[in-house]
């Protein structure tokens, strides 16, 4: 009995003594200030040129690629054979069709023959009048089996012309959809033609500024290879908004720019629009983290010397730079650094401040 209480004692003098667990390090971080800033301040947005019509050009028959002259970039003329399909069955079904028309001509001619003769003895009354009658029913038959023929020979010819894919217009050849030996169907895309002729100049606009913009209102278009001044006019509007980016394309119509290269950058001086000058909160890239589905930001607690997760709408990105559409309001801090080794709840001190002297636990 002596030894288990002498074991008891110890356990107690070691409960008495036992040192509290060790706290989590605090964590020094960078800290931001979140303020407006302006975005887009010149109303300007970077713009693309393209064609004002951009066809995807395809067989109006179905067999394999069996050539293929068009070439990216490639500069072609209104009727110019981009490519081609194997002709030969639809050759042979035109051949055919031509076999049936001989025949049925043949028939016709007979029956013009026999109506003629027949018509002769009526007159002489060597025949009734029923008798004549079904000649010229025969004859009547025998024209439309002709007319029959020479349709479906028009129409075997038609298919074998398809085989052979012409520009519809002068253009520049902007892509190609398929390759030699690929078997394509009636009506798939092969080559895309982008059309001589207007110019638009393509960019996207935010939620905000797409309310004040108008068809038919008046822009100016800066090329920016060679800084030529474009006049031009809203032509369209993007009647909803991109899955991804939530902003709209509008089209503007450029004035005298037939001879401008496709993909040119031009910027788009859209005045003061809504939007366009209003302060937005922007953060470098590295504060951003994806938190499930989620985009987030660490925002600092001064009252418990604590992070916690902000989930933030993201807009428009600037180099380095991201606006946030909602999700902060000015004056909060957020961590701008290292935000992946940060949880929810830890406990930090911004870096570079005077450090703070820890609590010591109180003595039992």
């Amino acid at each position: 009995m002596s030894a288990i209480a002498a074991v008891g004692v110890a356990l107690a003098l070691s409960a008495c003594s036992r040192q509290e667990a060790a706290q989590e390090p605090i964590r020094a971080v960078k800290l931001l200030t979140v303020g407006g800033s302006a975005l887009n301040v010149q109303g300007e947005y970077a713009a693309e040129v393209r064609a004002r019509i951009e066809s995807r050009l395809g067989f109006r028959v179905g067999g394999k690629l069996v050539q293929r002259q068009a070439e990216v970039g490639q500069r072609v003329n209104a009727g110019q054979v981009l490519a081609q399909i194997d002709a030969q069955d639809y050759q042979l079904g035109a051949q055919a069709a031509m076999a049936q028309v001989s025949a049925a001509q043949t028939q016709r001619d007979l029956a013009l023959s026999d109506f003629k003769r027949y018509e002769s003895l009526k007159a002489q009354n060597f025949i009734s009048g029923a008798e004549l009658e079904r000649r010229e029913a025969t004859l009547k038959a025998a024209e439309a089996t002709l007319t029959q023929a020479k349709a479906q020979a028009q129409s075997q010819t038609n298919q074998a012309n398809y085989t052979q894919l012409n520009a519809t217009t002068a253009g520049v050849v902007t892509g190609i959809e398929a390759e030699i030996g690929q078997v394509v169907a009636a009506g798939q895309p092969v080559v895309r033609l982008a059309h001589d002729g207007p110019r638009d100049a393509v960019f996207s606009v935010s939620e905000q500024a797409v309310l004040a913009i108008k068809p038919g209102q008046a822009m100016q278009a800066v090329l920016s290879s060679t800084g030529q001044v474009l006049q031009g006019r809203v032509r369209e509007v993007g009647a909803s908004a991109d899955p991804v980016t939530r902003t709209y394309l509008v089209k503007l119509a450029l004035d005298k720019a037939e001879q401008l290269p496709l993909g040119a950058t031009v910027n788009v001086l859209a005045g003061q629009l809504p939007g366009s000058q209003a302060a937005a909160i922007q953060l470098p890239t590295s504060a951003l983290r994806q938190d499930g589905n989620a985009t987030a930001v660490w925002v600092f607690d001064p009252a418990s010397m604590s992070v916690r997760s902000q989930a933030v709408q993201v807009g428009p990105i600037e180099g380095n730079q991201v606006a946030i559409v909602s999700g902060l309001t000015p004056g909060q801090k957020v961590v701008s650094a290292g935000v992946h080794v940060l949880t929810a709840g830890q406990k930090v001190s911004e870096y570079g401040a005077a450090a703070q002297p820890a609590e010591q636990p109180a003595k039992r």
